[in-house]
Order: C-alpha cells, then structure tokens, then sequence
C-alpha cells in the first residue's frame, strides 16, 4: 500500500507538472516560482538540520568499530576500522563516503531448511548502492553546463567521457543506464524481499519513485521527446542570475522534470535523504576512539550532593551487622 500511494503521488505530481508546462500563464510559476521556493526550502531545511546535529551535546566517545583497539606497543592496532588519532578518521570517513565500506560488509538473513537461521554476503545491494550514488553525482556535475557559460573544460570533458559509447545521436549517456539499473534494483528489492518490504515506509517508496520519474523524464528528452536545449540553459542562466525568463519553446515533459527535481529538493530535509549531510556529523563515524587513552568527563556535569556508600553504611550499621551481611567498616 504504501508503495502503491507513493508511485501514484509521484504520478500526480508530473502529471501537475506536465499540465503546467502546457498552460502559458502557468509556466512562470512552474518555471520560476517553484523551484526559487523549493531552493529556498532546501537552504533553510538543510542548514536547520545541520545546525541541529552539531549542536547535539556528544561528551563521550562512541565510535562503532570493528577492529583492534590502539593499545600495547606489540599488538597491531586497526587505523581505519579503529581509528586513534584525526588522520584515521579522516581515511575511514573517506572510505565511507567514498566507498560505503561499512555497507560492503553487510550481511543478509535468511531462514532456510531445518528451519535454521543462514547468513549471507549482501554485495549487490552495495554494488547498486555505491552505483547509484556516484552516477547521480555525475549527473548533476553533467548538468552544470546549463548553469554555466561559458562552460567549463571539466564539465565538457565529463560529458564527453560519459558518452564514450558512442551509440545513437545522441551519444548514450553510461550514467544514465547505470543510475536507471541501479535506482531499478534498489526498488525491486524493497518490493520483492519481505524484509525490506516490512521496514519500508511511505516516504522511503515516494523518494525511490521520485529519483525514478526524475531520471525517466530526463531520459525521455534526451533520447525520445526532444527539446530545445538552447531554451532549457536560457531558464537555467535565468534563474542563476535572478533574472529568470520562461521561453515558451520549452516543452512541457521539462516542466514535468522541473517540477519533479523541486518536490525533491523541498522534500530532502525532511526526508532519510539528510544521510548525505548526517553522515559528516555521525558521532560514530566522525570520532577517534581514545576511550582508553584519555578520560572524557562529561563538560555538563554540576556539583550535587552525594550520598556516598560509607555513609548508607554508617547509617543502616546496626541493622546490616544484625543481618549478619559484611561491612566495610567494623
């Protein structure tokens, strides 16, 4: 049901977007006044966020290791999977960003025969992970040559690379099969796999169909419903330099696409998408583990007046030496 709901919301919303790229009045509002309210919400929604996590006391050490601790001189510590100083954490935070390391050592459940309980390697789940992750990045660094002009060696030369293939006019974007597979597998496993499928939430389906309609729309006008290019980067320069203007060659699956990316981008501060910014501020990522090199008193802690266990002792003395129980003081 709840993918479902969310397959049919996204649905809606390029519908809504497809309409109002056809209604001439409507296009300054699909075309401008969206995605200035959606940037803004995505400023605002994020650096609350942020500041929220960094302000979140953390006076104690909690890293999440799973290799040996820095002790005795003769004992090979593990600098990336335990780190003790700032340039382990920096390598392992590298690697996790990177890389997903700890996702790569994922393992999977199954009950099989017996009936007993099996685990497995889940490496594909990392491989579409890891996948999808980097293919979206290229992509949105692909699209910096609508924002800018003139466009720059590094973007022109990513997207000459990325279309190496050469296959069709125009080339075959690598990126875009990869992120469309990748974006596939992650869906069809939260719908075919009942483990996932019981964890998933509404808001998990609606941003799996929303990256999907985003990269469907966009692939359809690259590919299939061709557009005017030059009227695309006309808007984008536009709304870059605060001076937006809407051409009225601009189709109307671009306006379905445009709308898309702005619910995308209101909706990831309130989404699980912030992982890509909770990440940094992970305590259990961004931390050296020197719990047993240095004592971590709580900067928090006030004076309160104690009652110590000698004077529990001192006043219940008749009664625990009646009971026969041991003292400390006799």
């Amino acid at each position: 049901m709840n993918a479902l709901g969310s397959l049919l919301l996204v649905l809606l919303l390029a519908g809504l977007g497809f309409a109002g790229g056809q209604v001439a009045g409507l296009r300054p509002l699909f075309g401008v006044v969206v995605p200035y309210a959606a940037f803004v919400i995505f400023l605002l929604g994020v650096s609350h966020r942020v500041v929220l996590w960094a302000r979140a006391p953390v006076p104690f050490r909690i890293p999440t290791t799973c290799g040996q601790q820095r002790s005795l001189s003769w004992i090979k510590p593990s600098r990336l999977e335990n780190p003790s100083s700032t340039l382990g954490v920096v390598g392992r935070m590298a690697l996790e960003v990177g890389l997903f390391r700890s996702l790569f050592r994922n393992t999977r459940t199954e009950l099989r025969e017996g009936p007993r309980l099996g685990y497995g390697e889940a490496k594909l789940l990392w491989v579409a992970a890891l996948a999808f992750h980097w293919a979206f990045l290229l992509v949105i660094l692909r699209h910096l040559r609508f924002f800018l002009e003139p466009v720059p060696a590094v973007v022109a030369a990513l997207a000459s690379v990325d279309s190496f293939f050469e296959i069709g006019t125009p080339g075959l974007y690598a990126t875009d099969i990869v992120l469309a597979g990748a974006l596939g597998y992650l869906l069809l496993r939260r719908l075919l796999s009942p483990q996932a499928r019981y964890l998933s939430l509404f808001g998990d389906y609606f941003a799996l169909f929303l990256l999907l309609g985003l990269a469907a729309s966009g692939i359809l006008m690259r590919y299939a419903v061709r557009i005017d290019t030059v009227a695309v980067k006309q808007l984008a320069l536009g709304l870059v330099t605060l001076s937006p203007v809407v051409p009225g060659e601009v189709g109307p699956l671009f306006f379905s696409h445009l709308f898309l990316l702005s619910v995308l981008g209101a909706y990831c501060p309130f989404s699980k998408l912030m992982h890509m910014g909770g990440v940094f501020l992970s305590p259990t990522r961004n931390l050296a583990n020197t719990s047993r090199m240095k004592r971590h008193v709580n900067p928090w802690n006030y004076p309160v007046d104690v009652h110590t266990y000698a004077q529990w002792e001192d006043a219940f003395r008749d009664k625990l030496k009646a009971a026969g129980l041991p003292l400390e003081k006799e």
